[in-house]
């Protein structure tokens, strides 16, 4: 018997509702409810598995299955069809409309009630305008950020705002870098620090799917959410008065070969407790004109594109110099870079040796094992 079919659930869990809908009082015992389940409930906590379950089970039925290492992603055994399930939004991929997407659609009308957008237009909240002449598609979210400056009643500020966060003036020529001194402002009170939290959570996801220039912003206010301080408020009406001057940000892909290229950076000391920022920007573009062989560092660097991806995090060791931090990029970036190595070959485009660009010589060097490190316990440790 499957576990998910029949189980006893405490009553606590059980919406009023449901209670009476399905008469339920009649059948307590000790404060839970022995209860047939067949399809999903809302405000059940095993819905979300058991309605996953049922519909991996129908798909395996006609040749659909999960990919063995990306989470959400499905292709069939014989035909050219990929798509992405988030929740119920499926994006679909396809070779021929009426002989393979169709039989998905169907394989779906047999159980679910669907609707099919043949333009792909939307998708998991994200507005779609294709070219198909230019071959390019631009990634939108337009009104979404007007809709949280509502939310959070912010209003348009007097001066426009180009900077998602304050700039601090480098001083040249200094033989030390110094972190910044630690702030001292006022904390925040309960009602203050849960502000803070909604408005990061509302910006998170429009700074990853559109505009990647919030995302150092946002790290920071992330940090110091659960000991926010009057500083942080400010930064906060920094960020909102950016984004209200620049409310609808815009990503353009154009067509490439899907080979995967990643820019790693990093900043030594940019962040508050001395330490160090990783950033890594991730594109897919054109293949080598040989591309069984290894990247050439001096080749003419390939067409950029608009990121399917940007690392952007907070290393939390204290680094000893630039070039751990560096060093430190080009490892967080490796690592999301194996993930997505290994979602667009499931997705069907394989990938040659990935080029991964750094403006550290010596980061690069203990990279390739060209330099001799010298003192390295410190790297070596971390």
């Amino acid at each position: 018997m499957d576990e998910y079919e029949y189980m006893w659930i405490p009553v606590k869990y059980i919406p009023e509702y449901i209670m009476e809908e399905y008469n339920l009082k009649e059948l307590i015992h000790n404060g839970q409810v022995m209860v047939e389940i067949m399809k999903g409930m809302y405000g059940l906590p095993q819905a979300g598995i058991l309605t996953n379950d049922r519909l991996q089970n129908h798909l395996a039925t006609q040749g659909y299955t999960t990919t063995a290492h990306t989470p959400g992603l499905f292709h069939h055994s014989t035909r050219p069809v990929t798509f992405s399930l988030v929740v119920d939004d499926f994006g679909i991929k396809y070779v021929g409309r009426d002989s393979n997407a169709q039989h998905l659609l169907d394989t779906l009308r047999s159980l679910y009630s669907i609707t099919a957008d043949w333009d792909g237009t939307l998708y998991c909240g994200l507005t779609l305008q294709w070219d198909y002449d230019a071959r390019t598609v631009d990634v939108s979210m337009p009104g979404y950020i007007q809709n949280a400056l509502t939310k959070f009643q912010h209003p348009m500020p007097k001066r426009p705002e180009h900077a998602p966060h304050a700039w601090i003036k480098p001083i040249y020529g200094a033989k030390t870098q110094l972190t910044d001194p630690e702030d001292t402002s006022a904390p925040l009170d309960a009602e203050g620090l849960t502000r803070l939290q909604v408005i990061i959570g509302t910006l998170l996801y429009y700074g990853r799917a559109v505009d990647s220039t919030m995302l150092v912003a946002l790290g920071t206010l992330a940090s110091a959410q659960s000991k926010g301080t009057q500083a942080t408020a400010q930064a906060i009406t920094k960020l909102l008065n950016y984004c209200a001057t620049h409310p609808d940000a815009t990503v353009r892909y154009h067509a490439s070969d899907m080979v995967l290229h990643i820019h790693s950076d990093a900043s030594y000391l940019s962040e508050r407790k001395a330490r160090s920022r990783a950033g890594g920007n991730f594109f897919l573009s054109n293949r080598a004109a040989n591309p069984t062989a290894m990247p050439d560092p001096e080749a003419k660097p390939p067409p950029p594109n608009g990121a399917i991806h940007t690392h952007c995090s907070i290393i939390q060791a204290v680094l000893a110099s630039a070039t751990e931090a560096e060093l430190g990029a080009l490892f967080y970036n490796a690592k999301d870079g194996a993930m997505l190595r290994t979602t667009l070959e499931e997705m069907g485009h394989p990938q040659p040796a990935t080029p991964m660009q750094t403006n550290n010589a010596c980061a690069a060097g203990i990279s390739n094992d060209t330099v001799k490190q010298r003192r390295s316990k410190a790297i070596d440790m971390r």
